[in-house]
């Protein structure tokens, strides 16, 4: 039966996060439920005035080895795993004096937390927690007649079942309680495993686990038909996953997927040596833009493509403030994410109350190493995430021309956003903005096509009659395996190209751009982004 009734006599309760435990526990004694708990979180509940049968009574041992032995005891384990119908297993209780234990309460000693603060191998060696998954695993097993709860969020439907059948739970509750039990000590052993790998350099280890916890549900996903959830993970990276949403509605799956992509691009802008600016459409920047404050880096940002802004993610690399925020809410945009906001900016982004403003307290490191990850039928990918930065490359100067001071450093600017460019990857940029964006194409050639296309639409948009491609530097993701795409830049008009080098034609495009009179530099670096 479904709601097969189960009453709760006796509940052990270990906890190392012990937000809401008196009150779980006083509630569990007003129903006649005998409390059994271990070190502090006995210590806890005997100091609220509630008895409490240390869990070293129950078992005749002490705590030992620093506590790491108290709760691995047949007197533990037996009263959690023991069938409550069937003989032999009421026998052996009978016989070795084991008392039944029908709810437990443990949540695990906090890894994840004294990973993400950065302590010491032996201290995060210490929060490796045994006995706790192990009697959570022995209680989700047996779920037919024990309830488990792993986390305080559960204390409220726990105690509801309980209250309304007189002391018992359903099978109903139980079942997903065991559930979520084994999907706790299933990514509290990815943590730690991944971990261990982190620290032995091994990129490739033989089993590679996966643990995330619920942020959200989502309404769908990228398309009505699709489910869809958002989950985070223990790393610890700013950005969407620890982000503050101040205002607007839920975020939709292509909002979380889009604002990553627009925060991790403006990361790549130091907000130390300038503002900066990044709206992106369909995981794509479409404009990019350093400035001298936040409303000149977004103005020059959005006049790049004005058209793509329309409905897309602002992410801004310093503080919101009031000037900024009143020029972008001129246009309809999903998103806004920045590392903070002035009361007057998240004012005036009040206005619009279905816009979403999220602050994240500070930028992403985005030469720190992490793992990038992709599913495939049948498996997933996993490779480590593009942590290379064009500041950090040795350019050469491959061709005749010497680029100019301002032409390198508009190459370097646009190299930084080709990083965030999906493949084939083209982008036009001319005075530290971008003024064509070419991606996603089969063909580089088509891209850089398109790139120049886009220049010549937002020059017509601005009002101008020369296209913003000319004078424009260019920047390839990858490098160009014939002249055709270099060759189409610079007919658009650019005057120098940056890409990574290493084709079998690198002679053939270079031979191309001196004839062309272009400068181009090889920064040995490719960013592929599928």
């Amino acid at each position: 039966m479904p709601n097969e009734l189960r009453r709760v006599e006796r509940a052990l309760l270990s906890v190392s996060d012990k937000t809401g435990l008196i009150d779980f526990a006083r509630a569990l004694a007003r129903l006649g439920i005998a409390l059994v708990s271990t070190g502090g979180t006995a210590k806890a509940i005997a100091e609220a005035g509630l008895a409490v049968t240390d869990v070293s009574d129950l078992t005749g041992f002490p705590e030992m080895m620093d506590g790491r032995v108290k709760t691995l005891h047949p007197k533990v384990h037996g009263g959690l795993l023991a069938i409550r119908s069937h003989p032999e297993h009421q026998a052996s209780m009978l016989g070795h004096g084991i008392a039944p234990i029908d709810l437990l309460v443990v949540n695990l000693y906090p890894f994840e937390a004294t990973v993400a603060a950065g302590k010491p191998y032996d201290d995060c060696i210490e929060n490796i927690d045994i006995g706790g998954p192990a009697m959570i695993r022995a209680a989700a097993k047996n779920h037919n007649d024990v309830a488990v709860v792993v986390e305080a969020s559960d204390y409220a439907a726990v105690l509801a079942d309980l209250e309304t059948h007189r002391g018992a739970t359903t099978l109903t509750l139980r079942r997903k309680l065991a559930q979520k039990a084994y999907s706790r000590t299933a990514a509290y052993d990815a943590a730690i495993s991944n971990w261990f790998a982190g620290e032995l350099g091994d990129t490739s280890p033989a089993f590679r686990a996966l643990g995330g916890s619920l942020a959200e549900t989502m309404r769908y996903g990228e398309n009505p038909h699709q489910w869809a959830a958002f989950y985070r993970t223990p790393e610890q990276r700013t950005g969407v996953a620890t982000a503050r949403q101040v205002q607007g509605k839920q975020l939709s799956y292509n909002n979380i997927n889009d604002t990553d992509a627009a925060f991790e691009c403006v990361a790549e802008f130091d907000p130390a040596r300038t503002a900066a600016c990044v709206i992106v459409k369909h995981a794509n920047p479409c404009g990019v833009a350093e400035g001298g404050s936040l409303l000149e880096a977004y103005e020059r940002a959005l006049a790049c493509d004005p058209v793509s802004a329309f409905g897309g993610i602002v992410a801004l690399n310093r503080k919101l403030d009031a000037q900024a925020a009143k020029k972008i809410v001129e246009v309809f945009t999903e998103v806004i994410i920045a590392p903070d906001a002035d009361e007057e900016a998240i004012a005036l982004v009040a206005a619009k109350k279905n816009l979403r403003l999220l602050l994240t307290g500070g930028l992403p490191d985005v030469r720190k190493p992490g793992l990038s990850l992709r599913t495939v039928a049948g498996g997933f990918l996993a490779q480590a995430r593009d942590n290379a930065v064009v500041d950090d490359m040795e350019l050469k100067v491959v061709t005749k021309r010497q680029p100019s001071e301002a032409e390198l450093a508009d190459l370097r600017f646009a190299f930084r956003v080709a990083k965030h460019v999906k493949s084939n990857a083209i982008v036009y940029a001319k005075g530290l903005a971008t003024v064509g964006v070419g991606a996603g194409q089969m063909s580089r050639v088509d891209s850089s096509r398109i790139a120049a296309w886009k220049a010549g639409e937002a020059a017509k948009a601005a009002g101008t009659l020369e296209s913003l491609a000319k004078g424009a530097v260019v920047a390839s993701d990858a490098f160009f395996p014939f002249a055709d795409g270099l060759l189409a830049a610079a007919e658009a008009g650019a005057t120098a190209v940056i890409q990574p080098g290493g084709s079998m034609r690198d002679d053939e495009v270079i031979k191309a751009a001196d004839e062309a009179g272009l400068a181009m530099v090889f920064t040995g670096h490719r960013h592929f982004r599928h």
